[in-house]
């Protein structure tokens, strides 16, 4: 396959997708980079149906050591921890938001694994989002896609601000958090942490 690369101002920055051949045992697979942060997005599914009265669809959300640039561990010490509560969060923003668009009656296995393979100041939930609809919608997967993210903050007395990092949700002003995905204008999956604030 030969390398695509398309991309696009967010904000003051840079969003690639680079579509390659580093995944292409995966139905659709991409890297989504903005800024110094990146996430790998490989979206796969079942040759044959399975048994059940449910879709089966797996979202998995993968933090690595390497990512922040450490090497963790000792002698004895060689793999990942457990998940992090971020990470189970990450990956149930993914699920909640694409699980609603593929048809509920598909009995054939589908898993989305997102790999974030860098980070810097920028949060990778979003790009994750991204991600995994640019995965399942240049894969043969059926999808009702695509879906878009996108994360808002606020300081007080100020206005809002698209795809505020972490220092700057770090700020003691700082009121208002909002994750909103969806698709064709209409929100299907918002999370907010906020004081109270108008």
């Amino acid at each position: 396959m030969k390398k695509k690369e398309y991309s696009i101002e967010l904000a003051g920055k840079k969003l690639t997708a680079q579509f390659s051949d580093l995944a292409e045992q995966a139905n659709g697979s991409v890297i989504i980079s903005y800024g110094n942060t990146s996430v790998l997005a490989t979206a796969v599914m079942s040759k044959n149906a399975e048994m059940g009265s449910w879709f089966p669809l797996t979202v998995d959300y993968e933090e690595r050591f390497y990512a922040a640039g450490q090497i963790l561990g000792s002698q004895y010490t060689r793999r990942e921890g457990k998940p992090s509560d971020e990470a189970i969060l990450s990956g149930r923003v993914v699920d909640r938001t694409i699980r609603p668009l593929f048809n509920q009656k598909m009995r054939h296995s589908v898993q989305v694994i997102i790999t974030v393979l860098s980070i810097e100041e920028d949060d990778p939930d979003v790009l994750s989002v991204l991600a995994a609809s640019l995965a399942l919608g240049t894969s043969d997967i059926p999808w009702n896609g695509p879906v878009s993210a996108v994360r808002v903050g606020k300081h007080k007395g100020d206005g809002f601000t698209v795809n505020p990092t972490y220092h700057f949700r770090d700020d003691e002003n700082f009121e208002t958090d909002i994750v909103a995905c969806g698709k064709d204008g209409k929100i299907n999956m918002i999370e907010v942490g906020a004081d109270e604030t108008t």
